[in-house]
């Protein structure tokens, strides 16, 4: 049966978060029709990507009162994909001719390229106009008195003087997921005399000059900070989890870095055992161990939890069927080639909110969600890797692209993925400027020329 056409409806949307989600969320709810507030606690729009070389007061980042930094870029922080395949898709991120001098033309640029990118995105689309900067929000929960569907916000400015309580008709949440760290679980760790910190707290490495440093974590921090640690450190050991259990490899070209197998565990003299059988006396254990999605102003009694990392229930990674159209999720997916997705994820909740978008009805997305459950349980993959996609963000996307009614992803950007990827692991050290991608590279700008 086809969905009956009925008017476009415009709502009142709170957006939470001006990082690279909350900024494409905002432009495409406008789009739309609807009318957008976003809810910033920093005061400049970018998130994750606004380097600071402020850190937390507790290294671990477990301290509930401490003051917390949002941001965990540290100071050689370069992309791990090229600028062409990361850009959304209707703003290439491309070196823009005519800006300053501090503009970082690589193809793997510096974090500070991309925070400009995500500035010159706000300043085209006018979003920093819907944005309240330097406010942050204190609770969001369903406005029991206002009848369905309506959110109440309450939210402060960062000095405490403004404190207001606001009722949308929608709520979308994109305040990121690199914030609140995951540890890793360590026999003998609570009597280790040794310095534990977590990588949200890395910057640069001058601090653990002549130091013996074991990393945690098997993706791209642990990889990046080992090799820019061991340019000053006397010995750099990195143990991952997913490493065979008799790992012990040499990093070729340097003299002191080496992989492990994960930690056995650690002792009170200060010394590590790896569960290869090798111990080694260590100054300082870094967890690289990523990320909890954490919403702590988010109050849905129980309707949405996060339970070991994985967020739930969610309707295609968006929607809670309980609370749907009227609360949303974007940028929960990892490793995918981040902004893209954003963008089809925005279009589609700016669609559904509207009215031009027909959602299923609550059972069936619940009974899709449970099928997806189940498959993954029956494949063994534990909870935690629920919104892990990789390969299959491509399907994931393509779907999304084919609810909005816009192309599918270009295969130039699908192989792009691919064939970085591939480079990566074969030429960890040269991949970022050295790669044999040239067609594709002339595949992007042709398409590209539509929009630049």
């Amino acid at each position: 049966m086809a969905p009956s056409l009925s008017p476009i409806r415009s709502h009142h949307v709170a957006v939470i978060g001006a990082g690279a989600a909350g900024l494409v969320a905002a432009r495409e709810l406008r789009r739309e029709g609807h009318s957008v507030v976003v809810f910033e606690r920093q005061k400049q729009v970018g998130g994750t990507w606004i380097y600071t070389d402020h850190t937390e007061p507790d290294p671990l980042s477990v301290d509930p009162t401490r003051s917390v930094v949002h941001s965990s870029v540290y100071g050689s922080l370069r992309t791990n994909l090229p600028r062409e395949c990361m850009g959304y898709r209707d703003f290439p991120f491309v070196v823009r001719s005519g800006v300053s001098e501090s503009r970082d033309p690589r193809r793997f640029p510096s974090h500070g390229e991309v925070l400009a990118y995500l500035q010159d995105f706000a300043k085209e689309f006018a979003i920093e106009e819907m944005v309240r900067f330097e406010t942050a929000v204190l609770k969001v929960a369903p406005a029991a008195d206002e009848g369905t569907g309506k959110w109440r916000i309450e939210s402060t400015d960062n000095e405490k003087r403004d404190r207001r309580d606001e009722i949308y008709d929608a709520v979308v949440v994109c305040n990121g997921h690199y914030i609140e760290p995951r540890l890793a679980e360590i026999p003998g760790i609570s009597s280790w005399p040794g310095k534990e910190m977590h990588s949200h707290n890395y910057r640069v490495p001058e601090p653990f000059r002549d130091q013996v440093v074991v990393l945690i974590g098997n993706s791209a921090s642990a990889d990046d900070i080992s090799r820019d640690i061991a340019r000053v450190a006397k010995e750099v050991h990195v143990a991952g989890r997913s490493n065979a259990a008799d790992t012990f490899i040499k990093r070729s070209g340097y003299s002191n870095l080496w992989i492990h197998s994960m930690i056995e565990r650690v002792h009170e003299d200060g010394s590590v055992l790896f569960q290869n059988g090798k111990t080694i006396s260590v100054d300082v254990l870094m967890h690289c161990t990523g990320y909890k999605y954490h919403f702590p102003f988010l109050e849905t009694n129980g309707n949405v939890t996060v339970d070991d990392n994985r967020v739930g229930p969610l309707y295609k990674d968006v929607f809670p069927p309980a609370f749907a159209p009227w609360l949303s999720f974007v940028g929960i997916p990892w490793k995918v080639v981040p902004f893209p997705m954003f963008e089809l994820q925005s279009k589609w909740i700016a669609g559904v909110l509207s009215g031009r978008i027909p959602l299923p009805s609550k059972e069936d997305m619940m009974k899709e969600i449970k099928t997806l459950y189940s498959t993954l349980e029956a494949e063994g993959i534990a909870k935690r890797y629920t919104h892990q996609m990789g390969i299959t963000q491509f399907e994931y996307s393509n779907w999304l692209a084919s609810q909005c009614g816009c192309p599918e992803t270009e295969e130039w950007r699908k192989e792009m993925y691919l064939t970085t990827g591939m480079r990566k692991r074969a030429h960890p050290e040269t991949y970022r400027d050295e790669w044999e991608d040239h067609h594709l590279v002339s595949q992007a700008y042709q398409d590209f020329s539509l929009y630049t």
